[in-house]
């Protein structure tokens, strides 16, 4: 008795009135930021020069957590096809499916939702726009890997004849630029205005849906890009767009955090968090001069198993990775490409190298060509140069060496099964509070947009 009293109690709290429910809503998810994440950046960010750790926006808007597990045939551990399609329609489904339950029958989103009720929508993200978590939001396959399916399906299927969203920013030439279909015309010759130049992307029209791709698959790094808060710009540029007097619902994917705990990255993921950490000020800025507007930010799941600390020491040293110039990606390139340079490499790192350092790296670039001319008739048939095996190798070598100035740990280049933080500010942000499972945040915007 004292179990169902309780959750009709709690099934009481989640109704949302009319004059409750908020007008804009803003979904962000962080794709692979796991808890150590938030914790890693808040002393990242720290300002060494007070006594005090400095608390970040995620502090301030901490409200609860949520469990990730997909469904039962998936076993606990989430891909981001499943989370995102928990997150985005409150259905549990297998790993690898964008959009549609189980039994492979399509779900609908609290984007289309939105869209029924004449929302404006849109979709920012960092990764190819139709990656695993924007696509299931639009898209419905049974198959997360079918890349043109899904890039066709953005132009093909409509709701109610009109297309699923009125923005998309992102990356995503490699598939929507192809021998066989250009998507961007038949986008352009439905009315988009498209955008491939990211200076552009903050003087976007307001009388146009708008298509922009600034990347063949995803967008550069923030360390190698032109505006190391490209997300914040593009998170800004959408909201002056899609503002209306109907309201807006809104998808911003910090995509490549999760990129970087795949890559056992620790200055990759700090990068990227620090692009988050921005696009919230953003956000926190629009809600304080437009108050009906809702902001949730969750992670899909955690990646890499990362740890600050390791190795038995009670240490972390930020401090390291706080003045690269160049992503890992780009340092191991150049190595690749013209071989080592110290005072490049220093350069990029910030830090001059010491001697056992040096010794590491050389042994690495011995090492990874020794390995190029005993596997190169494998290497080839794979699609592998010299350069780029090279490269590969001494991109392992170097976030080692980061790793291990900085005390860094990880467990797996993979996913890990630990519930996850949840945040939320603005209208309606109360209903967030405590442990959640992900299928509840869809759930619960799925009853705010109901009681519109």
């Amino acid at each position: 008795m004292k179990r169902l009293l309780s959750a009709l109690a709690i099934a009481t709290t989640m109704q949302v009135t009319a004059s409750e429910a908020p007008k804009n809503i803003i979904m962000v998810i962080s794709d692979g930021m796991g808890p150590a994440y938030t914790t890693a950046y808040r002393y990242f960010n720290d300002d060494p020069a007070t006594p005090e750790i400095e608390q970040t926006v995620f502090d301030k808007y901490h409200v609860g957590s949520s469990s990730t597990y997909p469904a039962k045939v998936s076993g606990l551990v989430t891909d981001s096809a499943a989370s995102a399609t928990a997150l985005a329609a409150g259905v549990k489904s297998y790993n690898g499916a964008i959009g549609v339950d189980v039994n492979e029958k399509p779900v609908k989103s609290v984007l289309h939702k939105a869209q029924s009720l004449g929302f404006k929508t849109g979709v920012v993200v960092t990764s190819q726009i139709n990656h695993a978590t924007p696509a299931s939001y639009l898209a419905h396959n049974v198959n997360r890997r079918n890349y043109d399916a899904i890039a066709d399906s953005y132009i093909d299927d409509r709701n109610n004849g009109q297309f699923i969203t009125d923005l998309m920013l992102g990356g995503g030439w490699t598939y929507f630029i192809r021998d066989d279909r250009n998507i961007v015309d038949e986008f352009k010759q439905a009315g988009f205005h498209y955008v491939n130049n990211f200076e552009e992307v903050t003087a976007l029209p307001k009388d146009k849906p708008v298509l922009g791709l600034f990347g063949d698959k995803g967008m550069d790094q923030a360390l190698d890009h032109q505006d190391k808060h490209r997300l914040a710009t593009m998170t800004s540029s959408a909201l002056n767009h899609l503002k209306n007097d109907k309201g807006m619902f809104l998808l911003v994917e910090a995509s490549q955090v999760d990129w970087g705990g795949h890559a056992n990255d620790i200055a990759w993921s700090m990068t990227e968090m620090s692009d988050l950490d921005k696009t919230m000020q953003v956000l926190e800025a629009f809600v304080e001069q437009n108050p009906e507007t809702l902001v949730v930010l969750t992670a899909d799941h955690s990646t890499g198993g990362m740890t600050i600390g390791a190795n038995g020491k009670y240490a972390w040293f930020p401090t390291w990775i706080k003045n690269l110039t160049a992503s890992t990606e780009t340092m191991s390139k150049d190595i690749a490409k013209t071989g080592l340079d110290f005072e490049r490499l220093a350069h990029q790192l910030g830090f001059q190298l010491n001697d056992d350092e040096v010794v590491t790296l050389k042994e690495s670039m011995s090492d990874a060509q020794s390995y190029w001319q005993s596997n190169q008739e494998k290497l080839t048939e794979k699609g592998y140069t010299k350069e780029s095996t090279v490269a590969r190798q001494m991109r392992k070598a170097i976030t080692k060496l980061i790793d291990k100035r900085t005390n860094t740990g990880w467990t797996t280049g993979g996913h890990t099964g630990v519930d996850v933080p949840v945040y939320a500010f603005g209208k309606g942000a109360s209903v967030f509070n405590g442990k959640q499972d992900n299928t509840d945040i869809a759930k619960h915007i799925f009853k705010m947009l109901a009681s519109q």
